[in-house]
């Protein structure tokens, strides 16, 4: 009698922690996530994956795959860390959908955190209709971006393809790309986000015959951007090999900074004497340094035993070395990187143009510095076209090769 009381009981424990177990596993596949920003939803895709030693996660932002670091389940809640962004997502598993939100910690060392909430299954963006839009978004505009106060402006290009109702683009501007966008063109609206674990990206505009109107850019959860953009084929920037630049009497730079071991590497090193080099001005919680160090990482790889090498500079949130240089570290894993990335200051713009007296200011991150053998700067590059930018990242890889080989040649 004992035992037929017993059994059943040891057998609804058993289930009742398996049903609990199912429960908080997510499922394998694609989601979509919204975010509530002060101009509205914000809304991205991701791909999660069950591993044996936890989950993948895969933030999709048209053609970009963004990987997250590994994440896991831990008190029913699914935890994705973002630690090169100082950044996570704690959302609670409830079958096909996740509650919760997304924490971010500032460069002031403050959170900012918003909800977050995601759905199994679903792949779209802003809409699941595939009514065809009731205008055409042109392939490229001039756009001017204009501050909250209207005190500062932005001259961009914005860069459009257009398939059905669904759209991917950029805005090019001189310091970098705003990266890999993603949305719908719905009626006469332009709808497009962006969600990379540290930027939350949200634009909207009418499409009006050859013009973008009354735009609104949202970024974070609520710094705000009005924009207008016209049609334009023949939209530029500024040259961006011209805004950063040497002050009079310079003609090459100097700096010691410590890498992760504590010790100072300069240019005059023996490592460096008398070859080409490429200095990148950088950080680790930069989108656009990324870009540009996963096209560096290789390419170093490719082409050191030509004679050329690279050095980072790297900017951070703060110049403690504990919080620092394991930032650097994970970069550096991350991307393969070979080459030395020092930590040269914080990543405040003034600061960091004080680290390098000689330039006349660092504007943008990154900005690369190309070197001769002889230790004279042969050019600046501002920003950085990323592979979000198609035709325009292609340019810069052309150009970028055809120097350094120029270099390598003198």
């Amino acid at each position: 009698m004992k035992l037929f009381i017993k059994l059943p009981f040891i057998v609804f424990v058993s289930l009742f922690l398996n049903a609990c177990k199912t429960s908080s596993e997510p499922k394998s596949g694609i989601w979509r996530a919204v975010i509530p920003t002060k101009g509205g939803e914000l809304p991205f895709n991701f791909e999660l994956q069950k591993e044996s030693d936890g989950y993948s996660v895969t933030i999709l932002n048209g053609e970009e795959k963004l990987k997250m670091d590994k994440s896991f389940v831990k008190d029913d809640s699914l935890h994705i860390p973002m630690e090169l962004f100082d950044a996570e997502i704690v959302a609670k598993v409830e079958g096909e959908k996740l509650v919760g939100y997304w924490k971010k910690m500032r460069s002031d060392f403050s959170f900012l955190q918003g909800n977050f909430v995601a759905e199994y299954g679903k792949t779209y963006r802003f809409t699941d209709k595939t009514d065809k839009p009731e205008t055409l978004l042109a392939p490229k505009y001039s756009v001017l971006f204009r501050s909250e106060d209207l005190k500062d402006s932005t001259v961009s290009v914005g860069l459009f393809s257009t398939k059905g109702n669904e759209v991917n683009g950029t805005f090019l501007t001189s310091t970098g790309d705003y990266r890999y966008l993603q949305g719908n063109l719905m009626g006469d609206s332009l709808k497009l986000s962006c969600f990379d674990g540290t930027h939350l990206f949200l634009f909207k505009a009418k499409v009006e015959g050859g013009k973008l109107t009354g735009g609104e850019f949202w970024s974070s959860l609520s710094s705000f951007e009005s924009w207008e953009g016209v049609k334009d084929d023949n939209a530029t920037l500024p040259d961006e090999k011209t805004l950063t630049y040497l002050k009079e009497g310079y003609q090459t730079i100097q700096f010691s900074f410590a890498n992760e071991q504590g010790k100072k590497i300069s240019l005059t090193d023996d490592r460096y004497k008398g070859k080409v080099v490429v200095v990148q001005i950088m950080g680790s919680w930069c989108p656009n340094c990324m870009d540009e160090s996963k096209f560096l990482a290789p390419w170093y790889q490719k082409n050191k035993q030509k004679g050329v090498e690279i050095i980072g500079l790297a900017y951070e949130k703060s110049t403690d070395p504990a919080f620092a240089y394991p930032k650097i570290k994970r970069l550096k894993e991350r991307f393969g990187i070979d080459y030395e990335v020092l930590l040269a200051g914080t990543n405040d713009k003034a600061d960091a143009s004080t680290t390098l007296p000689m330039l006349n200011r660092v504007i943008g991150f990154p900005t690369t510095i190309f070197v001769d053998k002889k230790g004279q700067v042969r050019e600046i590059h501002t920003g950085f076209s990323g592979p979000g930018t198609g035709k325009y990242y292609d340019d810069f890889v052309s150009d970028f090769n055809r120097l350094v080989d120029k270099l390598l040649a003198e």
